[in-house]
């Protein structure tokens, strides 16, 4: 029967794999594995040329993405820092609007005060009304003897005197009223500088 009739054009491999060698009649030796064997297994465990493309082309997109998120992080926390700061600066004017209405009322309890006037359930009132300005972080400023400052204090009366050195705020005529660092009004003042050199004086 002819390899075509076999449905086999290729001839049968035989391997000999007996553990004696017929001819010599001693114990063959075990051969080591198989080179292609070891070679085919050292190409499996090494990536080939696309793995290595399709990895690199992954740690670059994974980077690119790991950057968009950083981005993304800092704006968002910048963004939220600026909408805290403004609502802030919201509240701070809006306090300070409402404030500065009432100042005039403040005015009015401090000149009663002085009076001897504050008296009675008025002194109460007065007391409780100061305490809720006061929480709402509005100060009060302007002593007499202190130095003239023209960014925070507006001089009403102005006079000589050898008592001083300086321009100096002799008389508070009106306390002045800030909310932290912001001014709300200056202190209305009298204000003394020293005296003129008589004329022909050296």
């Amino acid at each position: 029967m002819s390899t075509r009739e076999n449905g086999s054009e290729e001839e049968p491999v035989i391997r000999d794999n007996r553990k004696i060698d017929p001819e010599t009649g001693q114990a063959r030796q075990p051969k080591p594995a198989d080179e292609t064997v070891e070679q085919a297994g050292e190409q499996a465990d090494q990536p080939s040329l696309a793995d290595n493309l399709a990895s690199i082309e992954l740690a670059t997109q994974l980077a690119e993405r790991t950057a968009d998120l950083q981005r993304l992080q800092a704006e968002y926390s910048n963004y939220r820092k600026r909408v805290e700061r403004d609502r802030a600066a919201v509240r701070e004017q809006a306090v300070a609007g409402a404030l500065v209405e009432l100042l005039p009322v403040l005015d009015d309890i401090g000149r009663a005060r002085d009076h001897g006037e504050l008296t009675g359930g008025f002194a109460k009132v007065s007391e409780s009304l100061e305490a809720a300005t006061g929480k709402l972080g509005l100060t009060t400023f302007g002593t007499k003897g202190e130095p003239f400052d023209p960014t925070v204090h507006e001089a009403l009366i102005h006079s000589y005197s050898p008592d001083v050195t300086e321009p100096t705020c002799v008389e508070i005529l009106q306390p002045g009223y800030r909310i932290g660092e912001r001014v709300l009004r200056p202190a209305r003042v009298a204000v003394a500088e020293p005296e003129e050199p008589v004329a022909g004086d050296n």
